[in-house]
């Protein structure tokens, strides 16, 4: 993105509570990050960090104990400030969404057909014999075999790799300017993964659509990629570039997130490396870093004083050590 252009998406301090019986789970504290068009975008981190509940808050599908605060602001319109009835004439229409879980997230009761073609005729206007052709036109491109015929198909019928392509297809049937990918990947195995990230990058190429990557994968975050942003806690631990990120990672968390990554030729015999710790109770969110309970650079202000995110070139980072410490941390390990 040029200094000039104005970015397709700008999320500004966001923050997303829920109320439990317990008190307030603060699952998303700050959060600025900014999309340009075409862009894919990485956010990553492990579970409880607050990935999904972030898009999920933007695309204003929280759960109803959930409340969020702050500003997206979608090409200038502020996400968080619209109702409902706005809301649904952009979702799935211009902002679309790739839920995690496929099996849970399209209907069992209505065959892909009916599911396809309901998005087609609500926000297009199609007839349902269009709003057909054109769904079946999208299967193919998403390597549906047979489409015309499958199409009248349930989705407990298909495999999760079949289910996941059909998502994909649902997503991409109006051309969305933004793509949310929720761990696209998970469940999936390995030549499957491969193809819906080439699918994806192929999409993307076609239609210039800027994607949102959510996921667990270092290796998908790798191969797609532009920028990365790295959580913890709700909060953002690092952000850079994607080369950048994984060549010269600058917060403890990061390199101990491309440490537990399992690479070829490494001995079977050798224990994968592992971050020590939990991660924190969001009830009773720790005052300081939420990283340093279990950070090996963690020094008395870290359990007191919480980092600001710097500018630091290219990236951005949270974390009282220098980048020079962070370094040598990476080299002891490596």
């Amino acid at each position: 993105m040029t200094p000039t252009e104005a970015p397709l998406l700008q999320v500004e301090d966001l923050a997303v509570r829920f109320r439990v019986p317990e008190g307030e789970v603060a699952a998303v504290n700050g959060l600025d990050f900014r999309v340009a068009r075409g862009q894919t975008f990485g956010i990553v981190g492990e579970s409880g960090s607050g990935k999904s509940q972030s898009m999920l808050a933007i695309m204003g599908l929280l759960a109803a104990n959930g409340r969020a605060t702050g500003r997206a602001l979608f090409q200038g319109q502020d996400l968080l400030a619209l109702d409902a009835a706005a809301l649904n004439r952009l979702r799935g229409n211009r902002i679309a969404m790739i839920f995690q879980d496929t099996m849970t997230s399209l209907n069992p009761y209505l065959t892909v057909e009916r599911q396809m073609t309901e998005v087609l005729e609500l926000h297009k206007g199609l007839t349902r014999r269009s709003a057909r052709q054109l769904a079946i036109e999208t299967l193919e491109s998403v390597s549906i075999p047979d489409a015309a015929r499958r199409i009248t198909m349930y989705p407990h019928e298909f495999s999760g790799g079949m289910r996941q392509r059909i998502m994909i297809a649902m997503a991409l049937l109006c051309q969305p300017d933004l793509l949310i990918a929720d761990e696209p990947t998970t469940a999936l195995d390995v030549t499957v993964q491969a193809q819906t990230v080439q699918l994806l990058r192929e999409l993307q190429r076609t239609h210039g659509t800027a994607i949102v990557l959510i996921t667990h994968d270092l290796g998908v975050v790798a191969g797609l990629c532009d920028d990365v942003m790295v959580m913890y806690g709700g909060r953002v631990m690092e952000q850079a570039g994607a080369e950048a990120l994984f060549d010269q990672p600058s917060h403890p968390y990061t390199v101990g997130l491309l440490g537990a990554v399992p690479r070829l030729g490494q001995d079977d015999d050798l224990p994968l490396a592992a971050i020590p710790g939990s991660p924190p109770n969001m009830l009773r969110p720790p005052a300081g870093c939420p990283f340093g309970p279990r950070c090996a650079l963690a020094a008395d202000r870290c359990a007191t004083q919480p980092p600001a995110l710097v500018v630091e070139g290219a990236r951005r980072r949270a974390c009282h050590e220098s980048t020079a410490a962070v370094t040598a941390l990476r080299a002891a390990r490596a």
